[in-house]
Formats: structure tokens, sequence, C-alpha cells
């Protein structure tokens, strides 16, 4: 594990798990903290004061880091949160920038409820959480960015198999079942009802081996949404699927610059 993977890590389990938010930001944060997460104010001071009153509303905390990686200066984590011995239950993923000394600099989050009725009988975190074939981080990188683009930017769905196997798509999306199928039935329904899913902007990808993560910007059926998708590939196509994603709120609920 690098030192920035297990910065990012501490920061989440000393400031949330441990309840010490001061301390672990001002020792896991560089000088500069942009923060994304669209309730939380810039900078160390912003974080602290979030938590800390996150920390009095929340007495009871479990923290599952459920799988993470870098690549470079970015690192990814996967977490499921349960508060007030399951009161509220969410799963969240993370993106943070760090500086040379591996200190954080920017982070972008999602955040959902965790359900326990999904359509594919998965859950939202569940399978492989180990990052494998390292060598081949940049072609997987490149694989996903362009079914991004090609396929759910453009919407050349008949492009589709030309990036996920045609023998093994898992979903972790709860509305979306297995398969080519399961992802064909979700488009159709939107198609149906007059809609669609369009990413308008892609705006980072990041990977380690068969994970690669990206972070967009959504129109799903009118709304827009902010998106963390995780990709797992194996033999040149996509065969695995998380993501968490959130509606972007109205600016003027924003006490930062934005989801992203």
């Amino acid at each position: 594990m690098g030192i920035r993977l297990e910065n990012a890590r501490r920061l989440y389990l000393e400031a949330i798990q441990d309840g010490n938010a001061a301390a672990a930001i001002n020792k896991y944060a560089g000088e500069r903290y942009t923060q994304h997460s669209t309730p939380v104010k810039d900078g160390k001071a912003g974080f602290i004061e979030f938590f800390e009153e996150f920390l009095q509303r929340n007495p009871v905390r479990d923290i599952k880091i459920v799988r993470g990686f870098e690549d470079g200066p970015f690192v990814f984590l996967h977490v499921t949160q349960s508060l007030n011995n399951g009161e509220f239950r969410y799963v969240t993923a993370d993106i943070f920038e760090t500086d040379r000394d591996g200190k954080m600099i920017e982070h972008w989050d999602m955040i959902t409820e965790l359900v326990d009725d999904t359509t594919s009988g998965h859950t939202q975190v569940d399978g492989p959480t180990e990052p494998t074939d390292l060598h081949k981080t940049e072609l997987n990188k490149k694989l996903v960015r362009e079914f991004l683009h090609e396929v759910l930017q453009k919407g050349n769905y008949e492009k589709v198999t030309d990036y996920l196997s045609t023998e093994t798509y898992i979903q972790h999306n709860p509305q979306i079942g297995d398969g080519l199928a399961g992802l064909s039935t979700f488009v159709n329904s939107l198609t149906e009802q007059g809609l669609s899913m369009t990413y308008e902007d892609i705006h980072l990808v990041i990977g380690s081996g068969n994970f690669v993560a990206s972070l967009s910007k959504m129109n799903l059926g009118g709304t827009e949404m902010a998106v963390i998708d995780l990709f797992r590939v194996d033999a040149g196509r996509i065969v695995e699927h998380w993501d968490v994603m959130e509606e972007i709120q109205p600016a003027d609920q924003w006490v930062n610059s934005g989801k992203f």
C-alpha cells in the first residue's frame, strides 16, 4: 500500500470512525484542501466545522473501507458507513488528489443510501477488492475512457460490445440487472418514458490494474447528476460495475465551488 492510499484511509478512519476530525485533517491534509462535497467548506477549518457537528449527531459509527487504490497523485476509496447502529447506512465513493508528500489537497465524493433489495441481487459494494493486472493499468484506463466517451457520452450503444463483456457483466447499481440485457432493459425503460442517460462531462479517469474509476457529470432523465463509477476489466472487456451518484443541488445551496 502506497503512502497516498494509506493517508487517505487513515484520514477516513481517524477523522470519522475514531472521531478525531481536527487531528486527522491537520495530519493528513496539505497546505490547501479544496472541497467538492457541497455541504462542506474548503480548507481544514471547513472540514473540522462540518465533522465536529456530524460526530455529535452520530455518536455510533461503523466505517468500513471496502476497496481502494492510488494512481499517481490520485486516490480512490469505496466505503460503507453505518451510523447509530444502522439508523443511517450509506455507501460512498471518494477521490482525493494529493501533493508531493502524499497529503490530501482536493476531495470529491458521492454518497447514497445502502439498500437491501437490488435488481441484480448483488450488493452495492460486494465483489473483488484487490487490484490485479497492474501492468495493464493504462490499457484498461484507455478502454474505460473510450467506453464513457463513445457509449455513455455520444450514445453509440451499438458499440457496447466493443467495451463490455458479452459473457460476464456484473452490475452493482441497485436498479440495473446483470449482463448486457440488464443494461439494455434499463436504457430502454428510460427511452419508453421519453428520457435518456447521457454523460455530459467526463472529468477524471484513474485506475490501478483491473480497477478503473471515473468522475462524471450525467443527465439522467432530465436530472443533473454527479457520479463516480468503478469498473473492473478482464481480458480487454469491462466485466463489473459499481457506481455512487448524487443529484447536483442548486448552486445557492453549495458552500464551496461545487461537485467538480
